[in-house]
């Protein structure tokens, strides 16, 4: 009897010691799961970042040298007439762009938080500063276009007028999308940082990269700042 209440009592310490470690032992199906996960994820973030390249290249290399002629008023309301259905198409894509844009950066929060939950959240505010701000810009291209093409009645302004309130609309988008770009600049800073210290996930050598590139990016953006405020030659001529 007594054997029999060691071997009961034995029994079921084991029973609960297998209980117990199968509870902290994780199943080998979820266990897959949970390592594909991150794979999942920087397969959409690829995914959206070539789709903000896609329509971002669109956009702005694409439908912006067929429209705006920086100091020609008359030229560019002729090119938003004439390419009036692409320029359409350009500011969807204006839309599109910034809007997967935004959802790229929450994917690479996701999936590089655990480097650095801070840092994380920096790039995703970044990324959304330059979104809301290539969102803005697509209006004034859309007024543009609407002016140009006599949507607005604006005959008291005259032809001359017209054109010159479409070329100011335009400029103010050229040079808001120059705006956005500090940003999407800044926001490849704390995702190199992410990405060289991501032990193992991506090669360092990237998030150099990333790090190096954003910064040319500030500084072609300085650069092109610079030429953009120097006086116009002939309006000093003129005067």
């Amino acid at each position: 009897m007594i054997s029999n209440k060691i071997t009961t009592g034995m029994d079921t310490k084991v029973k609960l010691s297998g209980s117990d470690r199968g509870s902290l032992v994780a199943d080998p199906t979820g266990g897959e799961t949970t390592m594909n996960s991150p794979k999942r994820l920087a397969r959409i973030a690829g995914v959206l970042y070539l789709l903000v390249g896609i329509f971002g290249g669109f956009a702005e290399g694409f439908v912006e040298p067929k429209m705006y002629v920086a100091g020609n008023a008359a030229a560019t309301a002729s090119n938003l007439l004439a390419n009036s259905g692409l320029v359409r198409i350009g500011f969807v894509a204006d839309l599109l762009d910034p809007t997967i844009f935004v959802f790229l950066g929450l994917t690479l929060y996701l999936l590089l938080k655990h480097v650095n939950k801070s840092v994380a959240m920096a790039m995703v505010v970044l990324v959304a500063i330059s979104a809301g701000i290539t969102c803005l810009n697509a209006v004034f291209e859309f007024e543009g276009l609407r002016v140009a093409t006599g949507a607005v009645n604006l005959t008291a302004f005259g032809t001359a007028g017209s054109h010159a309130l479409v070329l100011l609309l335009l400029d103010t988008q050229h040079y808001g999308i120059l705006i956005a770009q500090i940003f999407f600049g800044l926001w490849l800073v704390p995702l190199g940082y992410l990405a060289y210290k991501s032990a193992g996930w991506f090669p360092k050598w990237l998030g150099v990269v990333l790090i190096v590139g954003g910064v040319c990016y500030l500084v072609d953006l300085l650069a092109a700042g610079v030429k953009t405020v120097k006086p116009d030659e002939r309006i000093l001529a003129a005067e």
